[in-house]
């Protein structure tokens, strides 16, 4: 008998999550996936219908679907419905939950903290809870060991569909270029891109085309917009836009003051883009220093530019640094090898007799 898993997931992550649910019926998972907030939603959210019976639809697919565990990638009502149920809870925990909480307390309005404080005590049930955490990197993962240090830990993340990442039509790019694929909604890591400042001034026959979007985009751009190699070119359609993106630049650069992994990094290494990266977090483990691309410390500029022009330079390296790439994400980071690994760590939680 196969094991069933019932799956709520966020809009904004389901694309992933789609994906995710494919390959668990790929190899014999009986999976069921829905929208965490649509079936279960009670105080405070604006659904005022479903706080009178926050848990009926959940209730309903339990009796009917009858899972041995359920998957969230939030902490949600939905968790707490899983615990309720007596069914067996595995959070996927994507960011630092506690870093989110900590600046949320410090800017958001008074009305908001009230709001906040009622997520906050359902987060930390549903952590309470669970059966298992599953963190996107090891670096997360230690913080969590930290916060729950009799919690079994597992490392999940997200997988890449190997055969959807291929070299496809560049865009109109102006060459040599670098390429940075990142958002600017925490200044903790937005931050780091003032920096590009002084690489701007260095390479001013090098096009930087920034990808990407956020609450701080206009401190970013107040700073670097007046460089006539700087380009920016807002969100992209994901994965096919960011896939040409990707199929047109010659380096990809991360300039962050802080990543739980650093999920561009691989999907850059898959498309074979040589990648410099800010050495902060869980960054380290998206790639393999010196082989798929270069980790440089915080603040370091100048290593910065010695890579860029290394890069830019020596054509056999950057091709063997892509190649390489490739590779390391096949063999580490696709869904084949991540889903596989979930089953084994599901297994083990749950009554398969």
């Amino acid at each position: 008998m196969s094991i069933k898993l019932l799956i709520g997931a966020s809009d904004n992550k389901m694309q992933y999550i789609k994906k995710f649910s494919e390959y668990l019926e790929k190899y014999g998972v009986n999976s069921k996936l829905v929208l965490d907030v649509e079936i279960c939603n009670g105080f405070p959210s604006k659904n005022i219908t479903q706080w009178i019976s926050p848990f009926k639809k959940f209730n309903s697919i339990i009796e009917s679907f009858k899972p041995d565990a359920v998957f969230v990638d939030r902490q949600t009502q939905f968790g707490i419905a899983a615990i309720k149920a007596r069914i067996p809870l595995l959070i996927q925990l994507r960011g630092n939950y506690w870093d989110e909480i900590d600046w949320a307390k410090k800017n958001y309005s008074i009305k908001n903290k009230m709001i906040l404080s009622i997520k906050e005590k359902i987060a930390e049930d549903c952590f309470e809870g669970s059966k298992m955490i599953l963190p996107f990197s090891n670096h997360l993962a230690e913080i969590t060991k930290k916060k729950y240090p009799n919690k079994r830990i597992e490392i999940f993340h997200d997988g890449l569909e190997i055969k959807d990442w291929y070299k496809d039509e560049p865009m109109n790019f102006k060459h040599p270029c670098v390429g940075l694929l990142q958002n600017a909604s925490i200044w903790k890591k937005a931050q780091e891109m003032i920096s590009l400042k002084s690489i701007l001034e260095k390479f001013p026959d090098v096009t930087f085309y920034w990808a990407g979007d956020g609450i701080y985009r206009g401190k970013i751009l107040d700073v670097l917009e007046k460089y006539e190699n700087f380009k920016w070119l807002g969100n992209l359609e994901y994965p096919n836009k960011v896939r040409r993106f990707l199929s047109s630049i010659d380096i990809y650069l991360l300039l962050s003051g802080y990543d739980t992994f650093g999920m561009t990094i691989i999907e850059a290494e898959v498309m074979q883009v040589p990648v410099i990266a800010t050495n902060v977090g869980g960054t380290s483990e998206a790639m393999i220093n010196g082989k798929t691309g270069y980790l440089v410390n915080q603040g370091d500029i100048k290593e910065i530019e010695r890579k860029i022009d290394l890069l830019l330079n020596d054509k056999k390296i950057a091709k063997q640094i892509g190649s390489n790439g490739r590779k390391f994400v096949v063999e580490n980071f696709s869904w084949e090898v991540t889903v596989k690994k979930f089953i084994g760590n599901m297994k083990t939680c749950i009554n398969t007799d």
